[in-house]
């Protein structure tokens, strides 16, 4: 059977500071630039998960989407939305959330509570003109 995908999108807003503990703030403020500001900044994030695999042919679903959004909201949403990464959350104590870490831990939380037969991949916007997927 063909496989199909069926993406949910949502939004949430972080503060985060990119900071390499192990570096300089010479070297830090060198390689993050304004993005590694003592104070933190923050991002209005756009996230894309997507679920792919075939329709259920009982249901039609590939997943019930009240379930995804459901997920997403108990996974993602209540831990990041209106949070600073960096100090509100266990995930980034000692990861620097970048874009790219981000939609790596987005993809590592959600992953066990999807069936493993279907197949997911994670798009997240830190600006509209900056993304990252993943896995890719």
């Amino acid at each position: 059977m063909n496989k199909i995908a069926i993406v949910r999108c949502e939004h949430f807003n972080a503060a985060h500071r990119l900071h390499n503990k192990n570096w300089s703030d010479e070297k830090n403020k060198a390689i993050f630039g304004k993005c590694n500001n003592p104070n933190y900044h923050g991002h209005n994030y756009d996230l894309e998960v997507k679920v792919i695999g075939p329709c259920d042919p009982e249901t039609g679903y590939v997943i019930d989407t009240k379930i995804l959004s459901d997920l997403i909201k108990e996974k993602i949403l209540d831990k990041f939305d209106h949070k600073n990464l960096n100090l509100d959350t266990i995930e980034f104590k000692d990861l620097n959330p970048t874009a790219e870490n981000i939609a790596i831990t987005i993809y590592n939380l959600l992953r066990p509570a999807i069936e493993a037969k279907l197949e997911l991949k994670i798009k997240l916007y830190e600006t509209p003109r900056n993304y990252v997927e993943y896995p890719h």
